[in-house]
């Protein structure tokens, strides 16, 4: 395995029925993600007229979920709903999720990558999903994923800039743990919008700002392993490590209290 495959095959391990308790105790925290994109733009407005959608990379299904639930989407006419993801515990926890307008229609169980050419879709998105393409493999991926957008239709991706949250926490990681400097990197907003532009697309960028946090170590803790994809590394060994404890510490108050920094970039095709 190379190095720049490494972060790939984790998150895609995590993305199981075995990981699901993780993946449960990220959303406590991880559902605001969503419902800040919900709340971002005239959903009702962008997806009007729209008769399919291809999700890629739809992990659990929670963007669907957060916009059905606080865009006020009409529920007519349905919308054809196609899920993208390397998982195929995603897609089926995904497919479970959806309500009107979102139909469930086709399951492409392969990477952006590897998606056939020749798909075209009225509305393609990835929100908070790009993080683990491997490096070399960003430009196909950005091909891909404009190739896929029908004439007149819409692209959107939601990714964490390199000074949110989800990257630079994986940073302080890949520089505090043994082995992390031979772990890829995560992929930020900045290298996917240089993608999708190398790719020919014209990108309007747009940026939102907010903060979760808790108190509750055990919330803390099951929070920061998934952001890792590492069940192994309880959070006080996260706090005791080099880098990624000093990272930590100036996301944590006085009280205790854990608050993270969010910046993810709104990128519009």
């Amino acid at each position: 395995m190379t190095s720049s495959q490494d972060t790939a095959d984790r998150s895609l391990a995590h993305w199981s029925e075995a990981g699901r308790a993780e993946m449960e105790a990220f959303y406590v925290l991880a559902t605001a993600d969503y419902r800040r994109l919900a709340e971002a733009a005239d959903w009702p407005s962008l997806l009007a007229g729209r008769r399919s959608i291809l999700d890629v990379a739809c992990g659990s299904g929670k963007f669907p979920v957060a916009l059905t639930t606080y865009a006020g989407l009409p529920a007519e006419p349905p919308i054809a709903y196609d899920l993208l993801d390397p998982s195929a515990f995603s897609v089926a926890e995904a497919r479970a999720r959806l309500e009107p307008p979102f139909a469930a229609a086709a399951e492409h169980v392969v990477t952006l990558q590897d998606l056939p050419e020749g798909l075209t879709y009225d509305v393609v998105w990835a929100t908070h999903a790009l993080y683990a393409v491997p490096p070399a493999e960003l430009g196909l991926a950005a091909e891909r994923f404009v190739g896929a957008i029908a004439p007149g239709g819409l692209g959107f991706v939601a990714q964490a800039t390199s000074a949110g949250h989800y990257v630079a926490f994986y940073e302080a990681y890949r520089a505090g743990v043994a082995g992390g400097a031979d772990l890829a990197p995560y992929t930020s907003a900045e290298q996917v919008r240089d993608a999708l532009v190398g790719a020919g697309a014209d990108v309007r960028e747009g940026r939102i700002r907010y903060t979760s946090g808790t108190a509750d170590r055990a919330v803390a803790e099951g929070f920061l392993q998934r952001c890792l994809f590492d069940d192994t590394l309880s959070l006080e060994e996260m706090e005791a490590a080099p880098v990624l404890g000093d990272h930590l510490a100036a996301c944590r108050g006085t009280d205790g209290t854990y608050t993270f920094e969010h910046e993810a970039a709104l990128l519009w095709l």
